[in-house]
């Protein structure tokens, strides 16, 4: 079997875990942005909470976000890679992929704001968060557009 061969065999797997992977690396990238919110505005209400929506924002980001976005990753490159999926003609691959690498840089500037949390020097006012709790949702809105209509 050569290489087409098994990109073919395996791109139903692939597209599957894609997709299952992007709805987990979306929930976070949904929600850590509102963790923010609560913790900025929140917090300071609370006695003793701020190594607990630290921890909560760590874990969130280590054990959900990161995985989901890897596996994103891999298993996009693999449909990519198998020949005859895209048209490279088109403009929808390169607006999702910039979409993609948007979202790429969205989940390393959540990961900047959760060491700075982390290091008690957040600057940045929940109403900031919530405004960029807006950044995924329209980055998904380009991707799935893109995927849908092909354009």
């Amino acid at each position: 079997m050569d290489l087409t061969d098994l990109l073919f065999e395996i791109y139903p797997y692939a597209k599957s875990l894609h997709i299952m992977a992007v709805i987990s690396w979306m929930a976070g990238l949904f929600y850590l942005p509102r963790l923010f919110v609560y913790h900025v505005e929140q917090a300071q209400k609370v006695p003793d909470s701020l190594p607990i929506f630290v921890m909560m924002e760590e874990k969130l980001l280590r054990i959900i976000m990161r995985p989901a976005m890897i596996v994103s990753w891999l298993a996009g490159v693999i449909m990519v890679l198998t020949p005859g999926i895209v048209d490279w003609s088109s403009l929808w691959p390169w607006s999702k992929g910039l979409s993609v690498l948007g979202m790429t840089w969205f989940q390393h500037w959540l990961l900047a704001r959760h060491r700075e949390f982390a290091a008690g020097e957040n600057t940045r006012t929940g109403r900031r968060y919530r405004m960029m709790n807006e950044v995924p949702t329209l980055l998904m809105v380009v991707i799935v557009i893109s995927v849908i209509f092909k354009f």
